[in-house]
């Protein structure tokens, strides 16, 4: 059984220096499927799959080393659509 998860990320810092710690840490994080940068009120918007809720603890405790200011995370309870296709 697995858990799906998107973790809403905002941070204080907006530099390179940031960003390029950020991006290193998420890379080393097992179960981040997706990353995405955002316009908006989040900053990043991860998505990553986790075996249960310990092990979201340790993908959270490894996440926290980029120096974040707040992470929140919704957990998915029901997969309503999924596609890949693209209108033509």
């Amino acid at each position: 059984m697995s858990l799906r998860v998107f973790i809403s990320i905002k941070t204080n810092q907006h530099n390179e220096k940031w960003a390029s710690k950020f991006k290193a840490v998420v890379d080393k994080i097992p179960g981040v499927q997706e990353v995405y940068r955002m316009g908006g009120e989040t900053d990043y918007l991860l998505k990553a799959i986790v075996k249960d809720m310990p092990d979201y603890d340790r993908l959270y405790q490894q996440l926290i080393k980029a120096d974040l200011f707040d992470v929140s995370a919704g957990f998915v309870m029901e997969e309503i659509k999924y596609t890949s296709e693209l209108p033509l």
